[in-house]
């Protein structure tokens, strides 16, 4: 969006510097005031035209980064473009203090369906998990297929409780999208409670803490939801330890392992 005004501008003005400098050149001759003002309605169409050339090359420069960022066949931001954002994000933290959660979403035995039904089962799976998995997203959220049969949502200004309720709704979702073929997802949370201006945590810290917790998700039994405990800039990993039981207040029923 920005680039589309940007060039816009800098056309506009680039154009306005040859007509500018000749009518500065009439006027020292003294010409005539007619010829005068008919110069000055060409540079401002000059400007329009030029103005115009270079929104519409900015508005092919944003299409093209923002496929660039985008999976194609989910249409939800692809690796890249969660990784710059996610950058932001833990910048904005470190300035406001505010908490940063981070869902890492493994779909359970995708791999099944691929085997029994072919690919393009596959395929449509993942268009229906991402479909619920925007569905649930707020407007600051950050919804990304992260590669494979993994999906992620960065979530700001999140604390673990409400991060946790997002990912029981998010399992939830995904369980009732894919009627076709019965799938589940195993769903793995860490926070990013606050951190100083040091870059103490990185997009690479907040992801491993992220994937331990889904790794952990994996390991008991599938189809669950486990939580890391929260980051700081002062408690970064390796001391972050363990995971942590689901808060009071979003505890959801007990999952049924697949």
């Amino acid at each position: 969006m920005r680039r589309r005004f940007s060039y816009s501008l800098v056309n506009g003005l680039l154009s306005a510097g040859v007509p500018i400098g000749l009518l500065m050149v009439r006027w020292m001759r003294r010409r005539h005031r007619a010829s005068l003002l008919r110069s000055m309605v060409d540079d401002v169409a000059a400007g329009v035209v030029f103005g115009t050339f270079g929104y519409l090359i900015g508005r092919k420069a944003d299409e093209l980064a923002k496929r660039a960022e985008t999976d194609a066949l989910t249409g939800l931001y692809n690796a890249r473009g969660l990784e710059n954002l996610l950058s932001a994000e833990i910048a904005r933290t470190a300035r406001y203090q505010s908490p940063l959660s981070l869902l890492l979403i493994d779909l359970d035995r995708l791999k099944e369906i691929n085997d029994r039904h072919g690919h393009y089962a596959g395929q449509t799976a993942l268009r229906q998990v991402a479909a619920a998995i925007r569905a649930e997203l707020r407007a600051s959220d950050i919804g990304a297929r992260w590669g494979g049969d993994e999906f992620a949502v960065a979530a700001p200004n999140t604390s673990t409780g409400a991060a946790w309720a997002m990912a029981e709704r998010i399992r939830t979702a995904i369980a009732k999208a894919a009627t076709k073929w019965p799938l589940t997802a195993s769903i793995g949370i860490t926070t990013l409670d606050a951190v100083d201006s040091t870059g103490a945590v990185d997009v690479e810290m907040l992801m491993r803490s992220a994937d331990r917790a889904l790794y952990d998700a994996k390991r008991q039994g599938r189809n669950r939801v486990v939580m890391r405990r929260p980051l700081t800039g002062e408690h970064a990993p390796p001391r972050e330890t363990g995971a942590l039981e689901p808060p009071e207040s979003a505890a959801p029923e007990p999952a049924v392992s697949h």
